[in-house]
């Protein structure tokens, strides 16, 4: 093992379970509460052979999670002529029970709704599906109110009467994941099968950006072992077409992930599903290459709103609020884009119609979203999330009061030194480059997946000498430096859209730099590089 790598270890408070979690680890799946009422309920659904409608939503998590929920329930042996899964719209439906989810469950004739990644705080929808002795079960992961809906049962790791707090890193895929498990217990299904959805659950966790802590440790720690080894046609297409040729938690996550998410964002979430639930290796690639194609859209719009803000400017206040005319699906990309460039919260809106504009915002530190918008109720026709990320619906008339009063509430409470919650921190400092090894390079492949509480390691190279400074890109936008350590030996560091400052680095000087390492492969040969975090000067 490496020395840098016992090192971080020791840095980290890691132990050896840790680097290889045990299946068996996993918690109880029926500490959640409601469990057993919904297993008893599938139970009696597959015995008297009823439809059960599948609820999702829009977004990886919903989109992954509802696949898991159809598989577990054709493994437990429910017909696949009994199911049917229903995804809503994110521009005509929004977030949450769509009502035209009661229309669909009287047309299938359903008997049970299973609602996944969704449905807490559907207390309307959940009631006019009980008038019609329609049975529900919701399987979710998001904040619930102090009363849940009266569904048959809440599996959700947020209930305010949940007996355990430890599941509550789950996302929605990993808790339609749980279901399965019971599901195994109940002997419904045999040991062992429910793996073959950990390719499933693992994108979802990540795409989600859930904890990989706990639970989601040892989900994600077997969900790579299954994504190499995945059964599913699409999946694979998509892997191909993506380029994706060894699996991470950046490659699920900037390469799968964006993919899948562009299905909802642009267009519908029913092709993500399709290509995921496909079977045929023709539709598989129709399909990957419809989701590409809808992604590089995704990227150009992308582009070209961020490049009109920075055009214009986003002026001094505290948090950026921009209006303009993009696509809804976008907004959040565009307000995420805004954080990581000025260090500020982001409001991003869009004109719709009849004088409506529609919006996301992103924030980090101690400025939350919800609070902010519960400050500005009286500017909004409505609005909520959690506290990085939330969504708002303004009318145009109050679009310069809603500025004035989120900003309002910035200022009142005088928060300081927020930029330090979005400042890399490293986790070791290293003179000698010798370390850089293949060795460690393996070592490190063990704490995979990384993600919030697991984050990709970071090395504070000190004193390192500059050899080579040199501009890549088409608009020279990219920087390669070769840097020497103390040691006398040579690391190859590269920065992707490099900031200004870094592009003036010159040959001869002496720095101290953030990194990430990488592994280059080459005509067989592999070598270490960096990727750079960030540059002291």
């Amino acid at each position: 093992m490496n020395k840098l790598f016992i090192r971080l270890l020791k840095a980290r408070n890691l132990v050896p379970s840790f680097l290889s979690p045990k299946y068996e680890g996993l918690e109880d799946p029926f500490s959640l509460e409601d469990m057993r009422k919904a297993t008893d309920r599938i139970k009696i659904a597959i015995k008297n052979h009823e439809k059960i409608l599948i609820y999702g939503d829009y977004d990886v998590d919903g989109v992954t999670a509802s696949i898991v929920m159809e598989q577990t329930l054709i493994l437990a042996g429910v017909k696949p002529t009994n199911l049917e899964i229903m995804l809503p719209d994110r521009f005509a439906d929004g977030y949450g029970m769509s009502p035209k989810l009661i229309k669909r469950a009287q047309d299938t004739k359903a008997a049970l709704v299973i609602t996944v990644d969704c449905g807490s705080r559907n207390h309307e929808i959940i009631n006019e599906l009980n008038a019609l002795k329609i049975d529900s079960i919701i399987t979710d992961h998001h904040e619930t109110d102090d009363e849940i809906p009266e569904a048959l049962a809440v599996i959700n790791p947020h209930r305010k009467d949940a007996p355990t707090k430890t599941l509550q890193n789950l996302a929605g895929v990993g808790v339609a994941f749980k279901l399965a498990e019971a599901l195994v217990q109940k002997k419904f299904i045999k040991s062992g099968q429910e793996k073959w959805l950990l390719d499933l659950v693992l994108i979802g966790t990540i795409c989600d950006n859930m904890t990989l802590t706990g639970e989601n440790r040892i989900l994600g720690h077997y969900g790579i072992k299954v994504i190499a080894k995945t059964r599913r046609p699409g999946l694979k297409e998509l892997i191909r077409i993506a380029g994706v040729k060894k699996f991470t938690s950046e490659s699920i996550g900037f390469q799968i992930g964006p993919r899948l998410n562009a299905a909802g964002r642009l267009d519908t979430a029913d092709i993500a599903l399709n290509l995921l639930r496909s079977k045929s290796a023709s539709e598989a690639a129709n399909l990957a290459t419809k989701l590409e194609d809808l992604n590089k859209k995704r990227k150009t719009e992308q582009i070209s709103a961020t490049r009109e803000i920075a055009k214009r400017g986003v002026g001094s206040d505290p948090v950026i609020i921009e209006t303009g005319n993009w696509h809804e699906g976008i907004l959040g990309i565009i307000a995420g884009r805004l954080v990581d460039e000025y260090h500020k919260p982001a409001f991003v809106l869009t004109n719709t119609t009849d004088g409506l504009y529609k919006g996301s915002g992103r924030s980090f530190g101690d400025f939350n979203l919800a609070d902010a918008l519960n400050y500005a109720k009286n500017s909004i026709i409505s609005g909520g999330g959690h506290a990085a990320a939330a969504g708002v619906k303004v009318h145009q008339k109050n679009l310069y009061q809603f500025r004035e009063q989120i900003n309002e509430y910035y200022k009142s409470l005088k928060l300081t030194n927020q930029e330090r919650f979005l400042k890399s921190k490293p986790d070791l400092e290293v003179e000698d480059l010798a370390d850089f090894s293949l060795e460690l390079i393996d070592d490190l492949k063990s704490l995979e997946p990384y993600g919030p509480g697991n984050e990709e390691p970071i090395f504070l190279l000190r004193n390192v000498e500059v050899l080579e400074s040199r501009k890549m890109g088409s608009e020279s936008q990219h920087l390669r430096l070769d840097v020497r350590g103390k040691d006398g030996k040579i690391l190859k560091l590269v920065a992707f859209f490099a900031p200004e400052s870094w592009l003036k680095i010159e040959p001869g000087e002496t720095l101290d730099i953030m990194i990430k390492l990488a592994e280059n492969e080459w005509n067989g040969t592999r070598s270490v590089e960096g990727y750079i975090v960030d540059v002291m000067l």
